[in-house]
């Protein structure tokens, strides 16, 4: 591996990081000014925004012949959103959950999780299922405009406030500069990891779902973390919360119209890769659900969690005799007796709750 591809990789996660940041600071002015609430923006124009990578790159992947790399980014950046961006977040302090994505938004991103195996049946997502899933990000986009207009006329300290200079047409151009930044970056970084993929002996799939799924998921890292950080917790869930589902709608239905031949998923990914997005969808519902917090223990097992995913597509890339074991212990008993653990928490949580009502 040369000192140029390396080079490529870093200047394109840079361009995609900063592009990413000018892209969420101007679309969130407009928000603000179009009179959108703060929970909305985190679900949509921040979630959206910081997710941009992961479209521009998985489009150009299947346009340049590289199906795994698109669906192993998407799928390898949900993954990545919810273990390792809400466990680290947690862990930073204790992360307040609204009750709207509980009931909302977080079946959406479940169900939407659960739709990816049944169209991918038969080994790839055609245009048509493309549509489908585009269709879908329009209309969730739709509900929360709607949801948001109504809980910002009870929020009057979200209205458009100084969140930027430069009013209206410096925010457009802010977005414009960003999206042009995205485009070029994605295009160095998704080189730049095929190039490494080479060298080093790792397959499309693997390179998606490791380097490229967590240098694009960096902007949601950070959204996230400094969101913890001043306080902004509804904020740091929502982004990732929105984003998986904007990975899921917009990134693979766009990807899969665009593609020549529709977007092919691999046999690797329909019975590994997805079932785990599928069960940590699944988790953070009773995750959410305990006393709508996400508390330092959840966010440390989310955490080891991603730390063991990780090692599993480390072993698997090195045909290690000890992968097929560990995946299959990671699918048929630490997941599920984590989620089982989760649910029953919640359900003593809940009936905690009726017998003593806030």
């Amino acid at each position: 591996m040369s000192g140029l591809t390396v080079l490529l990789l870093l200047a394109g996660l840079a361009l995609l990081i900063g592009g990413a940041e000018l892209v969420v600071r101007g679309a969130a002015a407009l928000a603000r000014r179009l009179g959108i609430s703060s929970l909305v923006i985190g679900l949509t124009v921040v979630a959206f925004g910081t997710s941009s990578p992961e479209l521009v790159v998985s489009i150009m992947s299947a346009m340049g012949g590289q199906p795994d790399l698109a669906v192993g980014n998407v799928v390898g950046s949900n993954i990545f959103n919810v273990l390792f961006i809400l466990g680290l977040s947690a862990i930073i302090t204790p992360l307040v959950v609204a009750r709207q994505l509980v009931r909302l938004d977080v079946p959406i991103m479940l169900a939407t999780s659960l739709v990816l195996p049944v169209l991918a049946w038969n080994g790839s997502i055609g245009r048509l299922e493309g549509l489908l899933l585009a269709g879908g990000v329009v209309v969730y986009t739709v509900i929360q405009v709607r949801l948001g207009r109504a809980s910002a006329m009870d929020e009057p300290g979200d209205a458009p406030a100084n969140v930027m200079t430069g009013g209206f047409p410096g925010q457009v151009a802010m977005v414009a500069a960003g999206l042009v930044m995205l485009v070029m970056g994605s295009r160095w970084l998704v080189n730049g990891a095929v190039a490494v993929a080479r060298a080093v002996g790792l397959s499309e799939l693997i390179i998606g779902l490791t380097i490229v799924a967590a240098g694009t998921s960096l902007p949601e890292v950070a959204a996230s973390v400094v969101a913890a950080l001043r306080g902004e917790r509804d904020m740091a869930v929502g982004n990732v919360v929105g984003s998986n589902i904007f990975n899921l709608l917009a990134v693979l239905g766009l990807t899969a119209i665009v593609a020549p031949t529709g977007v092919a998923v691999s046999d690797a990914a329909l019975r590994f890769d997805i079932p785990v997005m599928i069960a940590v969808a699944l988790a953070c519902l009773p995750v959410f659900f305990t006393g709508f917090v996400i508390a330092r223990w959840e966010g440390a097992l989310f955490l080891l969690y991603y730390l063991a995913y990780a090692l599993f597509l480390v072993l698997d890339a090195q045909d290690h005799d000890a992968a097929q074991v560990f995946g299959r212990f990671m699918l048929a008993f630490a997941l599920p007796l984590t989620v089982v653990t989760l649910v029953v928490t919640a359900g003593q949580a809940w009936r905690r709750r009726r017998v003593k009502p806030e």
